[in-house]
């Protein structure tokens, strides 16, 4: 074995920040290799990584991790402000105990990273063959993938026919009976939506106002927890090939929302927007708005895309730091996805989306994705793209003005994974939908991403109305579903006909606004029984060689780690425990000294320490 000492270095760039403070968290242990062969931390690394590296060229690539946090434990909490600091909780202990040994490594090497604890990740840019074959030799890692560019499609089309006399409310709103909704006295207000996307022109007349950062003054705005920006890097497919970052309209890391496409603006207006002069383009003018930028003049990383996810959970100040759960918003707005053939090749990093996407739904959040546009006049099985694709994404298909599918629409069933699942979940008003864009102006897209804000807009509604319903995710998509207008569909795609209810075209069915809101008034949150709290016992304390773990009120997933002082995991067991249980831990290897334990079980974590002499 081989040991390369750690040497602290100073950053100053703020983006790594993070992943410093968070390393020296954990002390300064050595960094133990393995020594492992070749052809084994090679098998760890995606081929187009391996590719660029055999050509010696530096590569950037997400780090996996295999350990996951247990969230369970959400699912018994009533508001969502518990379940969303639960969640966060969870998710940074996780990665604060994974990621160790590898943050050390990037911190030598002083390579730039990214902590990516929603999902126990690490995004690393511009490492060189050295470093990946350090990471990859790591046990705690489980794949270095791909972090390619990712060129977004975008709206199918942004002219042509439009809908003849536009009235003052837009008619995908009107079609939706937003207004009716309105007239009840719930506009959205109480409530936060974000948006991940190109970014926000944020002073836009139809979305100032609903800016959660905006207080009535242009010297007073405060941008701090409001907005993130993803993008931290130049992107030579876009043509930045030098290190200025005013090649691009919003440069890097911009400390104010900005838009550089037009695209992010438009769906935050279906969200949000009304100027008060007749431009009521939005589902729910009375709610707040967040956003984060993850592409750049439409093009993205899945490092982006997650960060935004991750931003989301707990925002944070402009310069990246101080997260704080309290502020995450209600719902999210995704109208994005990557497909395959757009350059998402990599399988395990579609599943770091999915777990982004399920991490979220722990914590309360809903989270609205577009199906796709790839729906070829009726093409089955076009549903491919992550996010849109998983099973616990809420996928939105695109109707037009008659209330009748878009030919552009994706449809199902999901292939890509093999799973013949029925998507989208429901479909929204998404042709010729007029909406804001840069310059204070406003334009006509196309897409299923103007499909999704729709709902966004929807679920800020029914959060209006019943404040009692936000964190319970299931609870709300179960309501939109099940209140949704019925359309059967004129061609069968098997396994699913198109008469059924699901179908692969319109899901459930069109949005209804009065219907769901209705059903959310009625809705009262059920307190689950509160589990006890994990005890545990642990003797003999101090120990010679071997001592006994005596845990009482463990169930279901449960996990015992012990450390030594110095942060190296020394011992580990996984298993589903049944309320008592009896756990022998042998230490007759390791040294003399302090170490520390946590047991984390589905209703909480106990911890402590552990001398032995």
């Amino acid at each position: 074995m081989t040991a390369v000492a750690v040497v602290t270095i100073i950053f100053t760039n703020a983006y790594m920040k993070k992943i410093l403070l968070f390393a020296l968290l954990l002390g300064t242990a050595v960094i133990v290799s393995f020594g492992q062969s070749p052809a084994a931390w090679q098998s760890k690394v995606s081929p187009e990584i391996r590719t660029a590296l055999d050509r010696g060229e530096k590569a950037d690539f997400i780090v996996i991790f295999r350990d996951h946090a247990d969230l369970s434990g959400a699912r018994l909490l009533k508001t969502k402000s518990e379940k969303n600091r639960y969640v966060y909780n969870r998710l940074v202990e996780t990665a604060a105990r994974s990621q160790a040994n590898a943050t050390r490594i990037v911190r030598e090497q002083q390579v730039f990273a990214n902590r990516l604890y929603l999902v126990n990740a690490l995004a690393v840019e511009k490492a060189d063959v050295s470093i990946a074959r350090q990471l990859a030799e790591l046990p705690e890692v489980e794949w270095l993938g791909a972090d390619p560019w990712i060129k977004f499609q975008g709206p199918v089309q942004t002219s042509g026919d439009t809908p003849s006399g536009r009235s003052t409310v837009e008619w995908g709103v009107d079609k939706i009976n937003a207004p009716a909704v309105w007239a009840l006295g719930y506009t959205g207000q109480g409530v936060t939506v974000g948006g991940a996307d190109t970014g926000y022109e944020w002073w836009h007349p139809a979305i100032k106002t609903h800016y959660r950062g905006w207080t009535g003054d242009s010297l007073t705005t405060s941008h701090q927890y409001n907005w993130h920006d993803a993008i931290h890097e130049l992107n030579p497919l876009n043509g930045d090939t030098t290190a200025n970052p005013f090649n691009n309209p919003c440069g890097l890391d911009a400390q104010a929302p900005c838009d550089d496409n037009n695209h992010g603006t438009h769906t935050m207006g279906t969200m949000t927007g009304d100027d008060g002069f007749g431009n009521q383009i939005g589902v729910a003018p009375g709610a707040k708005w967040v956003g984060c930028r993850n592409m750049e003049r439409g093009w993205g990383k899945p490092s982006s895309y997650l960060e935004c996810f991750e931003w989301f959970l707990a925002p944070t100040d402009l310069n990246g730091d101080n997260p704080n759960p309290a502020k995450s918003p209600d719902v999210i707005n995704n109208s994005w996805y990557c497909a395959t053939f757009e350059g998402c090749t990599d399988l395990s990093i579609n599943e770091l989306l999915r777990i982004a996407v399920i991490n979220m739904k722990a914590a309360g959040i809903v989270v609205v994705v577009s199906n796709g546009n790839d729906g070829n006049n009726g093409t089955c099985g076009t549903t491919s793209g992550p996010p849109g694709y998983f099973e616990e994404s809420f996928s939105v298909g695109a109707t037009m003005s008659n209330d009748t599918i878009t030919g552009f629409s994706s449809r199902g069933p999901v292939l890509v994974d093999s799973s013949f699942r029925t998507k989208p979940n429901v479909c929204a008003p998404g042709a010729a939908v007029r909406s804001s864009v840069r310059n204070g102006g406003y334009a006509h897209f196309w897409g299923t991403s103007m499909a999704g804000p729709h709902v966004v807009g929807l679920v800020a509604l029914m959060l209006s109305a019943n404040p009692a319903l936000a964190g319970h995710v299931e609870e709300i998509e179960d309501i939109i579903e099940q209140t949704s207008v019925f359309h059967a569909d004129t061609m069968d795609c098997p396994p699913t006909l198109g008469t059924d209810r699901p179908n692969h075209a319109y899901g459930w069915g069109r949005v209804e606004a009065i219907g769901a809101v209705n059903a959310a008034l009625a809705f009262q949150p059920v307190s689950a029984p509160e589990a006890a709290a994990p005890e545990a016992g642990v003797f003999p304390n101090p120990v010679a060689d071997e001592t006994i773990f005596d845990l009482k009120n463990v169930s279901g997933k449960t996990e015992l780690d012990i450390f030594s002082a110095d942060g190296k995991l020394v011992f580990n067991k996984n298993w589903v425990a049944q309320n008592h249980e009896l756990v022998p831990v042998s230490l007759k290897s390791q040294p003399n000294g302090v170490y520390f334990w946590q047991v984390r079980t589905a209703n909480g974590v106990a911890s402590g320490r552990l001398v032995k002499e």
